[in-house]
């Protein structure tokens, strides 16, 4: 369970142990701590975020309550689906989910979906439930990305950068001078919390700044998954980057299509 990582341009090395600690003799990864942290702090943004406008706290909660475990079920089933070559000979594994295994994209699925029901289901402002869970949305996975850290995954190729991560678990090189990708995508979604909190600020419709999330995320997982060797894949395409994708060239027609009506709107009155 011990992982040396190490930077060695930078002269930093560190020996970590993936089990935080015991609890009545069941180990508690330090990986899930990381995530239930950034969890912890994207729900405190979007509580204050929620009050500020005018979303109910009962509501918010309860999409909370809801969103949480559909979104560890859905981020479970998407890996699975995209890594069924190896589940359709171990399917005992496939609910091993403390053996490692969850993509985000499947968690933000899972948690938009709740969203649309619930807020159609009670006639709440989905753009506006929305806007409050973008940036909540990068909080939790700037954290949660520290959570590969201490895994020693989420690496890429060898490259000649100072920055470049070793990675020896269990005595056995994994990593041997490779990008710190999991690093990339903290600092870019760190980064996206500050330009969407900025940008929400000249948002011209309700929805927008998830918009932005989109954008931005897509825009940093499509050249950071680029660079790993640990992506998922339909046929020869890395189905990150396809979704990513996807989302960005979706974000930008919602928001050009969704300004230029309001445009239209304005000049006929």
């Amino acid at each position: 369970m011990i992982n040396n990582i190490s930077f060695p341009g930078l002269g930093l090395d560190f020996e970590i142990n993936r089990v935080a600690f015991s609890l009545f003799g069941v180990p508690v990864y330090a990986y899930g701590l990381i995530i239930a942290l950034g969890l912890v702090l994207a729900f405190v943004y979007a509580s204050r975020e929620a009050k500020r406008t005018g979303i109910s706290d009962n509501d918010f909660f309860n999409m909370f309550i809801i969103g949480l475990p559909v979104a560890v079920v859905c981020a479970r089933i998407y890996y699975v689906v995209f890594s069924w070559d190896y589940y359709k000979y171990n399917l005992s594994e496939i609910f091993n989910i403390r053996g490692g295994g969850i993509a985000i994209y499947g968690a933000v699925i899972g948690a938009a979906l709740v969203v649309l029901i619930y807020c159609r289901a009670k006639k709440i402002s989905i753009g506006k439930v929305l806007d409050v869970l973008a940036v909540s949305l990068l909080i939790g996975q700037a954290v949660g990305r520290w959570g590969n850290f201490v895994n020693g995954e989420a690496f890429g190729e060898s490259c000649s950068l100072p920055w470049a991560m070793t990675v020896v678990r269990g005595g056995r090189t994994v990593a041997e001078l490779a990008h710190p990708t999991f690093l990339y995508e903290s600092l870019w979604n760190a980064l996206g919390i500050l330009v969407l909190i900025l940008y929400k600020r000249k948002k011209a419709f309700e929805g927008e700044v998830f918009c932005g999330y989109m954008i931005w995320y897509g825009i940093g997982r499509l050249f950071i998954e680029g660079l790993r060797t640990d992506s998922l894949y339909l046929g020869s395409i890395r189905v990150s980057q396809l979704l990513s994708l996807v989302l960005i060239v979706a974000g930008i027609i919602i928001i050009l299509k969704n300004r230029k009506n309001i445009k239209k709107h304005l000049t006929n009155e």
